[in-house]
C-alpha cells in the first residue's frame, strides 16, 4: 500500500527511533579513514515524512521495495542509476556480498518489479557503482552497463577487483561482455562513470590506493577505452605528482600539506561534464580535481578545489549545476572531531567553475545534522552523494534521509525539502523523469513521485 505523508516544515510528531545499522565491514583503512564504511549504532531522531516546500511540495512516496534475497541472504543496496525506465541498484558488503546489480522494471513507478541480476559472478566481491549508456561503436551497439568491483578480503585467492562491462539491451537478461583487472593488491574500482567521446566509449575509475599499494605502478584514477568491451584497454592514469605542490616522493595517501599537516589523498569517485571533455575527480584531502581529457590520449590538468587549514578535506562526490559553470562537492566527514579541524560532520561546498583553473568558493550548505557532534564516530550524520536537476540539488544523506535544496542562487543555498523515512539509511539519490530514486542500504529501493504523475 502506498502511504502519502506530505507536510510543511511545520510538521510535528517527531519519533525517536534506533537507528537501523546494516552489516558492514570497513574495508581499506589507513590511519582512520576508510573509504568504505557503515552505519554506527545509535540512537538518532528520525521524522518519518517528505516535506518541502515549492516545487518539493508535491511529491510523495509511491513506493518502497526490497531488493529479493540471494539464495537465503538478504544483501544491502549501494547506489541506483537508472535508463530507459528500468532502474539498477548496486550492493553493498551485507551478507557476504556478491549481491550482484539488480535491475528494476519501473513501466509503473508505484511498483517496481526485479527483473534480474548480474555482476555476481566474482567471489568475494560487491558492485557498488553502475553506469549505463547507448553506446554506438564497430564493435558493440546498444545499452553498456558497466559495474565497480571491489575485493572484500585481498587474502581471498579467488576474489579481483576493477569493473565488470555488460549488454543490456535486454535488461532481463544481461550478458557478460568483459572484465577490466586491477592489480591484486588493490581493492578494486570503487566508484566510475561512462561517457562517450564521440564513438568512443571511456570508463573512469576511481580505483583508491592503488598508487600506496603497488608502489605508484598503478594509479588512482585510469581512463579505459571500452570501444571493445571485450578487451577494455587502459589510456591514461593520473598521478598526484603532476601537482606542483606534491613533492616528487610521495608514495600515495599521505600527503604533507602546506599547511604543515599530513592529509589523506587518494581518489574517491569520478564523473565528467556532459560534453564528456572535463572529468572530476574527487581525491579527499587534494579537493576535487579537474582534468581536461577532451583528448584522452593528452590529458592535462587545470585546477582543483583546496581547503582552509582547520577544514577536513574528504572530497567524496560531485555533481555540475548551471550548464556545468558550478561545481557540488560533498565531503564525507564522519569524524567531527579530529584535533586541529573544525567540529563538524561533513557539508557540501559549492563553486564557480567557470575558470576551471581557478575554482572560486560560492557557498557552503550545511544541513540540521553537520553541527550534532556526538562522541564516538557515525555516518548518520555526514553528507554523501549529490545530484543536480534544474536548479534542485538532491543529496543522499544517509540516517538523514535525501535532502533537497534550492541552488537557483548558488551563493545562497536553500534547503526546500526532506525525505526521511523510518530508520532510513541512505546511500544514493538519482532523478530520472518524473521521479526520484533513493537506495535505501537496509530498505532497498524508495520512488518519489509528484501528485500530478499517473500513478499515485
Amino acid at each position: 500500500m502506498n502511504r502519502r505523508i506530505v507536510t510543511r516544515l511545520s510538521l510535528a510528531g517527531i519519533m525517536s527511533l534506533s537507528l537501523y545499522a546494516p552489516s558492514i565491514s570497513a574495508h581499506d583503512n589507513l590511519d582512520d579513514v576508510a573509504i568504505e564504511k557503515g552505519a554506527q549504532e545509535g540512537e538518532l531522531t528520525n521524522i518519518s515524512m517528505l516535506e518541502g516546500n515549492k516545487n518539493l511540495e508535491n511529491w510523495y512516496e509511491a513506493a518502497a521495495v526490497q531488493i529479493k534475497e540471494n539464495d537465503g541472504i538478504q544483501n544491502s543496496t549501494a547506489d541506483v542509476y537508472a535508463h530507459k525506465g528500468f532502474a539498477y541498484l548496486g550492493t553493498h558488503t551485507a551478507g557476504g556480498g556478491n549481491g550482484g546489480v539488480r535491475v528494476f522494471d519501473l513501466k509503473d513507478p508505484s511498483s517496481p518489479i526485479e527483473i534480474s541480476k548480474f555482476a555476481d559472478d566474482i567471489p568475494g566481491t560487491w558492485q557498488e557503482k553502475v553506469i549505463v549508456k547507448t553506446v554506438n561503436t564497430p564493435y558493440f551497439k546498444g545499452d553498456l552497463a558497466v559495474v565497480s568491483v571491489q575485493q572484500l578480503d585481498r587474502g581471498n585467492a579467488l576474489s579481483k577487483g576493477g569493473f565488470l562491462l555488460y549488454d543490456v539491451n535486454d535488461p532481463y537478461n544481461p550478458k557478460k561482455l568483459g572484465f577490466w583487472e586491477l592489480d591484486k593488491r588493490v581493492r578494486g574500482t570503487h566508484e566510475l562513470y561512462l561517457t562517450v567521446q564521440g564513438n568512443k566509449p571511456v570508463v573512469l575509475t576511481a580505483n583508491p590506493y592503488a598508487d600506496y599499494y603497488t608502489h605508484g605502478e598503478q594509479k588512482d584514477f585510469a581512463l579505459v577505452d571500452v570501444t571493445n568491451p571485450a578487451n577494455p584497454q587502459t589510456i591514461y592514469e593520473f598521478d598526484p605528482r603532476m601537482l606542483n605542490e606534491v613533492p616528487e616522493d610521495f608514495n600515495g595517501y599521505h600527503w604533507n600539506s602546506p599547511d604543515g599537516k599530513t592529509r589523506p589523498v587518494f581518489n574517491h569517485s569520478t564523473m565528467t561534464d556532459n560534453t564528456g571533455k572535463t572529468a572530476f575527480l574527487s581525491f579527499w584531502d587534494l579537493g576535487t580535481i579537474m582534468l581536461d581529457i577532451s583528448n584522452p590520449y593528452d590529458v592535462e590538468y587545470l585546477g582543483r578545489t583546496d581547503f582552509a587549514p582547520d577544514v577536513q578535506g574528504a572530497a567524496h562526490s560531485s555533481a555540475l549545476a548551471k550548464g556545468g559553470t558550478v561545481l557540488i562537492e560533498t565531503r564525507e566527514v564522519y569524524h567531527p572531531t579530529r584535533e586541529g579541524y573544525e567540529r563538524s560532520y561533513g557539508y557540501t561546498r559549492i563553486f564557480d567553475i567557470k575558470d576551471r583553473t581557478n575554482p572560486k568558493l560560492l557557498s557552503t550548505f550545511k544541513t540540521d545534522l553537520v553541527d550534532h557532534v556526538e562522541d564516538g564516530v557515525t555516518f548518520a550524520n555526514t553528507v554523501h552523494d549529490p545530484k543536480v536537476r534544474g536548479n534542485t540539488l538532491y543529496l543522499s544523506h544517509y540516517a538523514g534521509g535525501v535532502r533537497a535544496v534550492d541552488i537557483t542562487d548558488p551563493s545562497n543555498p536553500e534547503q526546500i525539502g526532506k525525505y526521511v523515512p523510518e530508520q532510513a539509511f541512505f546511500w544514493g539519490v538519482f532523478i530520472d523523469q518524473n521521479y526520484i530514486l533513493a537506495s535505501d542500504m537496509g530498505q532497498g529501493l524508495k520512488v518519489l513521485l509528484k501528485n500530478n504523475s499517473k500513478n499515485k
